[in-house]
């Protein structure tokens, strides 16, 4: 008896363990995972093929769930994930947000994956899917550039609400609607046919790399120059 319960609580003590490494770890974590699905992405992508994800999201999104009822609310939810739109919010954020961390951090967040997302773009240079396209784009197709902007903002959001805002419910609520925001934005390319599957999902981790990136080294050196200019202007 006292062999069970000494091998309990042994696994229970390798499970915390185990827990609390990923947590400790957690940004490396993704990056690492996000690296490897990219790169797995990027070498299907890069030797021409039509991944069996991209023919499956194709029949489900194109072929099933395509209707006139349903296509302006895409468009609409697209749309949230635009440079225009997202410029918008940043500098509204920048405005209504105390101090000058909150619209410095989004906005230099932006810009980056903006640049990020046009250079991969310029290097795999793959093209759009043809004959199913719903709205006009340019340019090339992955990764998704919809999808690494979605991600990237407002997965920053998610980091800034869960990180500074009080612990209610509200906190919970608000990350849970950035989220789904974020995954109808890359959907939303899919159903359009102006993205393959494999583009949102490449987008999705180039971004969450990035994140996990900026939150550990670049957010915070915002944070802090916020706070010691408070602190220079509370001594004044």
């Amino acid at each position: 008896m006292m062999h069970g319960d000494d091998s309990a609580r042994g696994a229970r003590g390798i499970l915390r363990g185990a827990l609390s490494l990923v947590r400790d770890n957690l940004r490396l974590l993704v990056l690492l995972v996000c690296t490897v699905v990219f790169l797995a992405l990027l070498g299907e992508v890069l030797e021409g093929e039509i991944l069996r994800l991209d023919v499956m999201a194709y029949e489900l999104f194109v072929e099933r769930l395509r209707s006139d009822a349903l296509t302006p609310i895409v468009q609409g939810v697209t749309s949230l994930a635009s440079v225009v739109v997202l410029a918008v919010m940043a500098a509204v954020i920048a405005a209504l947000a105390p101090g000058k961390a909150p619209g410095w951090c989004v906005t230099v967040n932006l810009a980056c994956v903006v640049a990020l997302g046009a250079l991969l773009k310029a290097i795999v240079q793959r093209p759009r899917p043809e004959g199913f396209r719903l709205v006009a784009e340019s340019g090339y197709s992955f990764p998704s550039g919809h999808s690494m902007v979605a991600m990237a903002f407002f997965g920053l959001l998610v980091w800034m609400i869960w990180r500074y805002h009080r612990r209610d419910a509200m906190r919970v609520v608000w990350c849970v609607f950035f989220g789904l925001v974020i995954v109808a934005v890359g959907l939303s390319r899919i159903y359009l046919g102006v993205h393959y599957a494999s583009d949102v999902l490449a987008g999705f981790c180039v971004s969450l790399a990035w994140l996990a990136f900026y939150t550990k080294a670049i957010a915070p050196l915002f944070v802090a120059a916020d706070r010691q200019a408070g602190d220079v202007r509370a001594d004044a």
